[in-house]
């Protein structure tokens, strides 16, 4: 695509966009490699739509009407066993104190002919984007808000079938569970840290319940704030890739766990786990692209889904995990 920058050519556009107050949409690669920066009219003549907590950023998306129906998808997931290869490989990285958590994704074949478009018309998520009909994303997951000089974000960690005995309890209580989100809101406050001040936890591990193509979900979160400089929109560019990839779905320690993920997953993520959002001209809010379908050369589906592990996971448990997370929230 003629309009992707590498990541000094986004951070120049961004800083000088966001300096100047001129609202923008971005998506970037989970790499922070590649990505679009597009002002509104750039938007509107590009084949990207995008939907920020209800609202249609690209003016002339048009909402489809197709005789489609998303139920339960045939898949063709990864084999338990290069699952399991995968698994004990980071557990061996742990044992040697090289990671502590580390967000292990795998690609799983849906066997059907789909529409991209139909799913981004009929998904009910906080964020959503349609990207030249190449992959599509519906995601409950905020990166970062930034509004009147305060910076937000809300990891987050823990995922249970909501149509399970006393579910929230089961979520809440469960040890590896917890263990998990700590370590990754105590990753969060550092990233938060090295860009604003006064970092806080505002609120932690609340629950929210999410609709879906196969049942409710329950799913736990925090929020975490800070104070921005007061230039931050001529700097938010460096401020936004000094965080990059997201902390919830990469790991801690953050650097050396990049390259277990690296060396342990088949596939480049692409622009599975990068960030997207959109700045008004006076506030940001962006999301981590999870709960992703992307459509191959060969024109057959693929969802992109996985877990976090930590030393109290169990193999069967996260390869089910995986699986369990491949839905679209069409109600």
């Amino acid at each position: 695509m003629d309009d992707m920058l590498n990541r000094e050519q986004m951070i120049e556009r961004m800083n000088g966009l966001c300096g100047h107050g001129d609202p923008f949409f971005f998506v970037v690669d989970y790499r922070g490699e590649r990505g679009v920066v597009f002002t509104m009219s750039e938007l509107e003549n590009s084949r990207v739509f995008c939907n920020i907590r209800g609202v249609e950023i690209n003016s002339k998306y048009q909402q489809v009407d197709a005789n489609q129906h998303v139920n339960r998808f045939k898949l063709a997931p990864i084999s338990f066993a290069k699952y399991k290869h995968a698994f004990d490989k980071v557990l061996a990285e742990m044992k040697k104190g090289n990671t502590y958590l580390l967000n292990l994704t795998f690609s799983t074949k849906i066997c059907a002919d789909l529409d991209l478009k139909y799913i981004y018309a009929n998904s009910v998520a906080p964020y959503k984007l349609l990207f030249n009909d190449e992959f599509v994303f519906y995601s409950p997951e905020p990166f970062i808000r930034i509004s009147d000089n305060k910076i937000y974000s809300f990891p987050m960690k823990g995922t249970i079938d909501a149509t399970l005995d006393d579910a929230e309890s089961l979520l809440i209580n469960n040890d590896k569970e917890r263990y998990e989100h700590n370590t990754i809101v105590d990753l969060i406050r550092n990233d938060l840290s090295m860009v604003s001040s006064g970092v806080n936890v505002d609120t932690f591990r609340y629950l929210e319940r999410i609709k879906t193509s196969n049942g409710a979900i329950f799913q736990t979160s925090s929020q975490i704030s800070g104070h921005v400089v007061d230039n931050w929109k001529s700097i938010f560019g460096d401020l936004l890739f000094s965080m990059l990839p997201a902390g919830s779905i990469s790991g801690a320690p953050k650097q050396k766990t990049l390259e277990i993920i690296d060396e342990c997953e088949i596939s480049e993520r692409g622009f599975y786990c990068g960030v997207m959002g959109f700045f008004d001209g006076l506030a940001v809010d962006s999301c981590v692209n999870i709960r992703y379908i992307e459509k191959d050369e060969n024109g057959d589906f693929y969802y992109r889904s996985g877990g976090g592990i930590t030393s109290l996971s169990n193999a069967e448990d996260e390869y089910n995990e995986l699986i369990d997370k491949i839905y679209v929230p069409i109600l």
